[in-house]
């Protein structure tokens, strides 16, 4: 097992059981009509971002596209500001005018999830250059999926990325399917991540349902980047359990598929590991402590007001800070 500290472990199977069981009540409630429009649901998934945040420093910054729920609610642990926004409401972490699809916690390094398919690549890539530009020691976290591999403003941004040597982690979160069509259908070539090869920009293919494969590969690539040698991009292979979306049944693939990839399942390969350090009685403590939160961001997402009126005239323009 990689050198990895005990209460590192703890927390990250904590973490990622609090995703699974956000999402798992999200939902619910999408189907209680509580949550409106677009909902992407991570379950499956959740070893890439709780790998990637254990590894990276604070100060590192993190953009993603609409399955964002969380990372978001990892940006600093407030599964209220996060769950009132899904309801569309004035406590959510973006006002509740988001949604879903564009949750934003830019204080805490979380610069959005975003509904224009490979969009957040160059605004991701952008980060990395204010970065070097102004000296700071980040890293821009940029993730995209295995259908926005495939757009061409990804490969600019690779090329402006080598040329100036940005610090930039490009993330693929390879879940087999864009959308419904799987990986071997829309690309001609399968090993995402070889697609930065023309650029210079080295790759590697990481086991997206293992936490240890995540934040090992995350740390490497942390400090080739912050060694001053520009960007890299790994392509991490999982799976959502669930359809693209809430709209979506999934009829694209059978039930032994699923089966298949729910044996990974990244919080029951943690769990062994995990009771080395706590006992039954403590885990299921833990556990009972997680689902308490999600039901508390419920109660408190249900019990704060609709959006005034007046806000669909403010956050209009972005205001010039400092």
């Amino acid at each position: 097992m990689p050198s990895v500290a005990p209460d590192v472990i703890v927390q990250a199977y904590k973490d990622m059981l609090l995703l699974r069981r956000f999402e798992e009540k999200a939902g619910q409630l999408y189907g209680m009509r509580l949550i409106c429009g677009f909902c992407h649901l991570y379950i499956g998934q959740e070893a890439v971002a709780v790998g990637m945040k254990r590894a990276l420093s604070p100060n590192d910054t993190f953009i993603t596209s609409y399955r964002e729920h969380g990372f978001a609610i990892l940006a600093n642990y407030d599964c209220r500001a996060v769950m009132a926004e899904l309801l569309g409401k004035s406590t959510g972490a973006s006002k509740g005018k988001g949604g879903s699809m564009h949750i934003f916690d830019v204080k805490n390094g979380m610069y959005g999830g975003h509904g224009i398919v490979g969009a957040q690549v160059p605004l991701g890539t952008g980060l990395g250059f204010s970065f070097k530009y102004r000296s700071q020691p980040h890293i821009s976290t940029t993730i995209f999926g295995d259908g926005a591999a495939n757009q061409g403003q990804v490969y600019e941004s690779f090329n402006m990325a080598k040329l100036w040597k940005l610090p930039v982690l490009y993330v693929i979160e390879n879940n087999e399917y864009a959308m419904g069509t799987s990986v071997a259908r829309a690309s001609c070539t399968t090993d995402l991540y070889r697609r930065g090869q023309s650029f210079d920009i080295p790759g590697k293919e990481v086991d997206g349902m293992d936490f240890y494969s995540v934040y090992n590969a995350t740390k490497e690539a942390a400090s080739y980047i912050r060694d001053g040698n520009g960007p890299m991009i790994l392509e991490m292979k999982t799976y959502r359990y669930r359809g693209h979306s809430m709209s979506d049944p999934a009829k694209y693939r059978d039930d032994a598929e699923v089966q298949i990839f729910k044996e990974k399942d990244p919080i029951l390969k943690l769990k062994p590991d995990v009771l080395k350090t706590l006992s039954d009685r403590e885990l299921a403590d833990a556990e009972k402590e997680v689902m308490a939160r999600v039901e508390d961001a419920v109660q408190f997402a249900k019990d704060s007001k609709e959006p005034e009126a007046q806000e669909l005239y403010e956050d209009v323009y972005s205001q010039k800070h400092g």
